[in-house]
């Protein structure tokens, strides 16, 4: 009998690898960055890019044109002219600014305001009813105080102040009692709107500015 030597054979499986070429791995890196930063990307919002610009009042519009306000002044002027004291020639005003007569006009005015007030408080000549005394008070600043600082050559603006006022005091004066019967407050109304009147045409707040 003769014996054969038997060497198995042991069968392994060759699989054939293809080698990575260097240009494709970097062209699929460089799709893949591509990718991610089209992911990454926010989309732009074009709301977000347009500056947002301030909003701006519109300019106040004026409650009166030009022509109106000169036509309110002149109908003031011609009924101030026509109704209040004035001078009864025609001659220059010898009350200019710097002199005794104008002076004289200016302290008049304001003390016949002081003393006007003093009666519609009842501080003189006191009375527990209605009298001639604190009417005259209350009426004072338009009897008294408005005619005396009309008599002197002052400004432009002062002698428009003043016609204002001596339209307006009269109103007051026969409005407010309807609401309030009292004479000093009347006489109060009156010396409140005697200032503001003075401070809107004078200017006064801009000349302290």
């Amino acid at each position: 009998m003769s014996v054969f030597a038997f060497s198995p054979t042991i069968y392994r499986p060759h699989f054939a690898v293809s080698p990575i070429s260097n240009s494709s791995y970097h062209g699929r890196r460089r799709v893949t960055a591509q990718f991610k930063e089209t992911e990454e990307a926010p989309t732009p919002n074009p709301k977000q890019e347009e500056e947002i610009k301030p909003l701006q009042a519109p300019a106040p519009s004026k409650i009166l044109s030009p022509s109106i306000d000169i036509d309110i002044k002149k109908v003031v002027q011609k009924t101030a002219g026509t109704f209040a004291p004035r001078a009864s020639t025609a001659r220059k005003n010898p009350a200019v600014p710097g002199s005794t007569l104008y002076t004289i006009f200016e302290v008049q005015g304001y003390l016949s305001m002081v003393f006007g007030g003093a009666l519609a408080f009842n501080l003189i000549f006191p009375s527990s009813e209605p009298d001639i005394w604190r009417l005259m008070g209350m009426w004072s600043i338009w009897m008294f105080t408005i005619p005396s600082l009309r008599a002197r050559d002052c400004s432009k603006e002062e002698k428009e102040a003043l016609n204002y006022l001596f339209l307006l005091i009269p109103l007051v004066n026969v409005i407010l009692p309807f609401y309030w019967r009292s004479f000093s407050v009347v006489w109060s109304a009156d010396t409140l709107a005697f200032f503001v009147m003075y401070t809107w045409k004078l200017k006064w707040l801009q000349k302290l500015e």
